[in-house]
């Protein structure tokens, strides 16, 4: 019901509003579904590390489990927009709400088109000053798992000059993905500090931001000590 709601006024407001004004009425979808999650689902949150976000928006990589944190960064990081596949564009409502926030949607299937185009449309949104919210993985890995680290963000952090804030979690331990169940629990947040390019090249950038991700999931994840798999911090919650 909220997702029709709003992406219904959305849509029906798309030419009327500025894309600033757009924006808000958007994150106020999430801040509801999150706050539904919360008093229905017992699913609070904590964060460790906010001081370490700058005053500066930069490209942000975080770890993907759930839908959870595409909705919650939107509690720290504001503008954002998403690197994400063009084919979610085309869901009713939802994606095409998602199209009025100006994502950067690539065409996977052609990767070097796909690499350029999120170079160009990166540096733009990073001088409209808009956080660029990347999940390395791609897709959405259940939790206690590691996915493939893809460089799409670490290049454009070294060719752009532009840090990384990394992030991790544990949300998919109480909102799995591909699962309609939710379960009570605190998911902890922790906020890295910046990872500088610092003349590095996209490769080594990777490597650091993904040890830094993934040691810091492990850290508060029992689902990675139960399962023995392989692969920090300055307190808000909610």
């Amino acid at each position: 019901m909220a997702t029709l709601l709003f992406g219904t006024i959305g849509l029906a407001i798309a030419f009327v509003l500025p894309y600033r004004r757009r924006y808000q009425l958007f994150i106020q979808w999430s801040f509801f579904i999150l706050w539904l999650a919360r008093v229905t689902c017992g699913i609070r949150h904590e964060v460790t590390g906010l001081e370490n976000i700058p005053e500066r928006p930069c490209v942000v990589m975080c770890k993907h489990q759930s839908a959870w944190e595409t909705l919650a960064t939107q509690y720290w990081l504001n503008p954002q927009t998403w690197v994400l596949k063009r084919e979610l564009m085309k869901i009713p409502l939802i994606g095409w709400a998602l199209g009025l926030l100006a994502p950067i949607a690539i065409d996977r299937s052609a990767r070097k088109q796909a690499m350029q185009q999120m170079l160009e449309q990166g540096r733009q949104r990073l001088a409209e000053h808009r956080w660029i919210i990347i999940y390395p993985e791609g897709t959405r890995v259940a939790a206690g798992r590691c996915g493939r680290y893809r460089r799409g963000g670490a290049v454009l952090a070294a060719e752009t000059g532009t840090p990384i804030l990394p992030i991790a979690h544990n949300a998919g331990e109480f909102w799995p993905r591909n699962s309609f169940l939710k379960y009570p629990g605190t998911v902890q947040v922790r906020i890295g500090e910046l990872i500088e390019p610092g003349g590095r090249d996209a490769d080594t950038l990777l490597k650091v931001t993904k040890a830094w991700i993934e040691e810091n999931t492990r850290a508060v994840s029992a689902r990675y000590e139960r399962r023995g798999m392989d692969q920090g911090t300055g307190k808000e919650e909610m």
